[in-house]
């Protein structure tokens, strides 16, 4: 149903942000990395180097066009497509690397908000450890992690 035929797993979900951006007012690529910043709280500001190039494979899509201002807004097939939030983020079905990749990066997120102080993960100690237990089943051990970033 998304039209996006490049890898979104690469993209981490920046083309949603894009078209979710533009589906308020145009912007220039600047005003995207802002609103991208702000999107995830400062946790991510994308490079020039990843949304511009973005921006012309949407544009050769169809989905956003560059305005003579230089502002990018989206056409309407991008349009369409903003009215769908939650599609899928690919066509093909995800591999077990993919989701074992994920869970590294969640981990590694765990990992450091934790040793930054975040009081906001304690509450959500609990279904951690059961989770690790769970993993921990999974992987055919009682007890102990190993550590394979």
């Amino acid at each position: 149903m998304w039209p996006f035929k490049f890898a979104m797993r690469r993209k981490r979900g920046l083309p949603y942000m894009i078209v979710f951006l533009l589906s308020s007012s145009p912007k220039n690529g600047t005003e995207l990395m802002d609103g991208v910043e702000s999107i995830t709280r400062g946790w991510w500001r994308p490079t020039p180097g990843s949304i511009y190039p973005l921006l012309k494979e949407m544009s050769d899509q169809g989905i956003v066009k560059k305005l003579d201002d230089g502002r990018y807004e989206l056409t309407p097939k991008g349009r369409t497509h903003a009215e769908h939030p939650f599609a899928p983020r690919t066509h093909r079905a995800q591999t077990l690397d993919d989701m074992v990749g994920q869970i590294q990066s969640f981990v590694s997120y765990m990992e450091d908000a934790k040793s930054s102080g975040r009081e906001d993960l304690e509450p959500h100690m609990g279904k951690l450890k059961s989770l690790a237990k769970r993993l921990s089943g999974l992987a055919g051990e009682d007890e102990g992690t190993t550590d394979e970033r």
